[in-house]
């Protein structure tokens, strides 16, 4: 499928464009120049076509992110009032807009727990980067400025900018810029499968949260500020901890007055069948980090939640505060999470993805994967999920190059006509919350074929 726009040049004119001008996310471009990326030209509900009219189903909602699928009417529609209306304005000089006003009113509805306030970002990148900002201000305010040090997961995911990504646990993007920076440390994540040894899932949860207890004690709790992680583990593989994990890491956070931040950058708005991610594991975090499903992807937008506890006191006792952003809050990005946001709540989505498609989606994975040669677990909620390859299951060996093989089987999905993404040794999978059974049936039946053809190119099958 082709769109206007773009008829006149060829799939090989954008690729060259490409290679001429772009260095892209988490590539080798010189490879990728090499090979040509695809191009995506339209997308419609959970589908997208690219310029030389092939069709996928999209099983990543872009990046985490298109919750309620490509090209609803109603966010394209507030887009365009709120250009004719107002297409810019600040927060800076003692002025506000509507639309900024009003997307807060309802984002607070839908929180749960005893939240107050915002600050708007432009991505979840961002959101992080100023929540080290805000904790250690927040800190100041407290009478404890000494509490500076954050506390995070290895193979978390917090972002590509100096601060998010070090408060992250890549390894491979510190070694690229002389990261972590400093008074940001981390500890081991709760990744069961491959870490767990002879643990049952119960004690190893309970021994990864206590890493945060040992480390807390070893700097100091009167200098640990912060624990920042996500609910599950997104970029890092949809990794999903064991029930006993956050009880006990928020037991350690209260203990020690250190504040318990989430990033909620993939989970909220839906995504496990809840809200926000936080409330699917039973804890309460201190901060949500949020964009992506804020406004579907449709627009840029992010934000950083306070606790009543930290927001009151920025307000009634932290004077000035010296943050800003020129987009934060910008009138039209706002006034698209507006209606993003009614349109979930209005045609009930979250409740759907919690009671309908959402478990539709895990028991099909698990008729289809359970028994499968080359799948050792298969992890996930709501419309989140992953498929962990490995080469014994009863002992949970995994690969050698299990990059290359997921890599592999995230190639032949575009094949056959899905987007899957592959991480370490994992499949994973976060389509529109939109997606109805049928679609589901199609994510599945290739995703299966591309399992399929994996396993017998590596003999396996």
């Amino acid at each position: 499928m082709t769109t206007s726009r773009n008829r006149s040049r060829s799939t090989r004119d954008y690729q060259q464009l490409d290679a001429a001008h772009h260095i892209n996310a988490f590539l080798d471009q010189k490879a990728l120049n090499q090979e040509g990326p695809r191009v995506m030209a339209e997308g419609k509900g959970v589908y997208l076509w690219d310029t030389d009219g092939n069709k996928y189903l999209d099983g990543m909602s872009g990046l985490w992110c298109t919750n309620i699928g490509y090209g609803r009417q109603e966010l394209i529609d507030a887009a365009t009032r709120q250009l004719q209306q107002l297409s810019y304005y600040n927060t800076f000089f003692h002025t506000t807009h509507p639309a900024v006003n009003e997307l807060s009113e309802l984002l607070f509805s839908l929180l749960p727990g005893d939240y107050s306030h915002v600050i708007y970002t432009n991505s979840g990148s961002e959101a992080n980067e100023v929540l080290i900002r805000t904790v250690r201000r927040y800190w100041d305010v407290a009478g404890k400025a000494s509490k500076k040090i954050f506390i995070g997961r290895h193979n978390g995911y917090h972002g590509s900018t100096v601060g998010s990504a070090s408060l992250g646990g890549m390894k491979f993007m510190h070694e690229m810029g002389d990261l972590p920076i400093p008074n940001v440390v981390h500890i081991g994540e709760p990744y069961w499968f491959a870490h767990g040894g002879q643990l049952s899932p119960a004690e190893f949860g309970r021994q990864c949260a206590q890493e945060l207890e040992a480390k807390i004690l070893e700097l100091g709790a009167d200098k640990v500020a912060a624990f920042v992680a996500e609910p599950f583990q997104g970029a890092g593989g949809m990794i999903f901890p064991p029930e006993s994990y956050w009880p006990e890491i928020q037991r350690i956070c209260r203990q020690y007055d250190v504040l318990l931040c989430a990033d909620e950058v993939i989970g909220g708005f839906g995504r496990t069948g809840e809200w926000f991610a936080h409330e699917h594991f039973g804890f309460q975090p201190d901060t949500i980090s949020i964009a992506k499903g804020l406004t579907s992807g449709y627009i840029p937008m992010g934000g950083l939640v306070l606790s009543r506890r930290m927001g009151e006191a920025l307000v009634e006792h932290g004077g000035v505060f010296a943050h800003g952003l020129t987009y934060a809050g910008h009138p039209v990005a706002a006034a698209v999470a507006l209606a993003n946001l009614d349109t979930l709540q209005r045609e009930g989505i979250v409740e759907r993805v919690k009671t309908d498609t959402g478990p539709y989606l895990q028991k099909c994975l698990r008729e289809v994967f359970d028994q499968h040669p080359l799948v050792g677990e298969i992890q996930g909620t709501g419309l989140v999920a992953a498929l962990q390859f490995c080469q014994h299951k009863p002992t949970r060996q995994r690969f050698a190059n299990e990059n290359d093989i997921a890599w592999r089987c995230r190639t032949i999905g575009f094949e056959e006509g899905v987007i899957i993404r592959s991480t370490l040794g994992r499949m994973i999978m976060a389509p529109a919350l939109v997606i109805n059974h049928a679609e589901i049936d199609e994510l599945i039946d290739k995703t299966r074929l591309a399992v399929d053809r994996t396993a017998a190119e590596i003999g396996v099958l």
